[in-house]
């Protein structure tokens, strides 16, 4: 195998080739990816691969000259607890076509990846899992969760009383081209107080408003309204659908959230009461909100919000340098734990002692020590943000405890504010 670093490079697995791809044959990467993921081909649909494309970042399986898997990585900016930024290797558009799995090429695409992260120094690699097995072997756990829900407005009988507002605020309704304008910098004001949230680049932007189409997708232009505070700033977006549907006479209409960002509780509520005050709608729906949204807490009638969509995985993470990673985090609660982990493709292994400072800043470095709990890369992943607890995961024999307490010790320096979350595909 040639060096990792080396855009040129040529794996060979099984008689097939993994190599970087040119840029021009991102046409031809395009129709194998849209293949693998079993939708029709749009030829034009190569215009937005080109923009995404990077030397040695979109590589491919071939078949003599013919690619037939596909892969792609990108640096992301990830927020992880205490608000500071890691730079992330994004994986996504992962695909092998039906007549050539089973023969090592997800598995030789992902080494190379992972080992030309690990080379750049990047700590940590993220993805989002479309089948909760294939990942775990590779060294990645569940480390974001999502959650939706379904309130029904006639029961809800509106917010509490008593909740903080904003006085001197206001909402407008913006156009796409203002969505474009003023979403980004709200977005990286919010992102950096949730640990999961990522960045968004100019083609998300762009995407998401319908500048750019992306062929296979139906765009359809939605309502878009943002708050501001009595200074004008922008502290608040919320963008949805209503659909049209009548009982009879009677309106009975659902509208769907699509995006809720709001950098305080006072812009919270004001968003919630503009929502609430919609025409025509019976119920809203919001079917993607952090696992510990507050929404049922606001309502008059808790019970009138119901779960939309069970709750799930999504962001899955693997720590590639665990010294940089956890020393970039601050923690709940000062103290010492040392960790035994056994990473099959060599990032994270060894023994670590986590050792926390009375300020929350902490470090992790090798130690010789005797480990306190003995766990696999996929549940170092699973903890890393915050997203499960080491007593969940020793309860179901995912993490063993070679300490009595220890799992429990390891959650008071790990826990979080507010859990893990990122809203957006990658």
């Amino acid at each position: 195998m040639g060096n990792s670093t080396d855009h040129t490079a040529v794996h060979t697995v099984d008689g097939l080739r993994v190599r970087a791809i040119s840029e021009d044959e991102v046409a031809a990467w395009d129709r194998a990816l849209v293949l693998g993921f079993m939708r029709p081909h749009v030829s034009s649909a190569a215009d937005v691969r080109r923009r995404q494309w990077e030397p040695g970042r979109l590589l491919a399986g071939f078949d003599g000259d013919r690619q037939i898997a596909t892969f792609r990585s990108y640096d992301a900016e990830l927020t992880v607890p205490g608000g500071a930024v890691i730079t992330a290797d994004a994986i996504t558009h992962v695909t092998v076509s039906a007549t050539h799995r089973r023969r090592g090429l997800l598995s030789t695409m992902m080494r190379r990846d992972l080992s030309a992260a690990a080379e750049r120094g990047t700590s940590v690699a993220i993805l989002i899992a479309a089948e909760y097995t294939i990942y775990g072997r590779f060294g990645f756990g569940p480390a974001t969760r999502g959650a939706g829900w379904r309130v029904d407005l006639r029961r809800a009988r509106g917010l509490r009383e008593g909740l903080p507002g904003v006085p001197g605020g206001r909402i407008d309704f913006v156009t796409m081209a203002e969505l474009r304008e003023l979403g980004p910098g709200l977005h990286e004001r919010w992102r950096r107080t949730r640990p999961g949230a990522i960045d968004r680049d100019e083609l998300w932007w762009q995407r998401t408003s319908g500048e750019v189409q992306v062929p296979g997708f139906d765009f359809k232009e939605p309502f878009a309204a943002v708050h501001r505070d009595a200074d004008g700033t922008v502290t608040g977006l919320v963008v949805y659908r209503v659909d049209d549907k009548w009982d009879g006479d009677y309106p009975d209409c659902t509208l769907t959230v699509q995006e809720f960002t709001a950098l305080d509780l006072p812009t919270t509520v004001e968003l919630w009461r503009f929502l609430m005050s919609v025409d025509w709608v019976a119920r809203i729906a919001m079917g993607n909100a952090s696992p510990d949204d507050p929404l049922p807490l606001l309502l008059q009638d808790r019970r009138a919000a119901t779960p939309h969509e069970e709750s799930s995985d999504f962001t899955w993470l693997r720590v590639l340098d665990v010294e940089a990673a956890f020393g970039a985090r601050t923690y709940g609660a000062p103290g010492r734990v040392v960790l035994e982990v056994d990473d099959k493709l060599g990032f994270a292994s060894g023994r670590w002692a986590l050792e926390v400072a009375a300020d929350g800043t902490g470090r992790c470095t090798r130690s010789t020590d005797d480990a306190d709990l003995a766990l696999g890369a996929s549940e170092l992943g699973s903890l890393y943000l915050g997203a499960e607890t080491a007593s969940r995961l020793a309860a179901a024999a995912l993490v063993t405890e070679l300490r009595p307490g220890a799992a429990a010790a390891a959650d008071l320096l790990l826990r979080t504010p507010l859990q893990a979350w990122n809203p957006d595909n990658f």
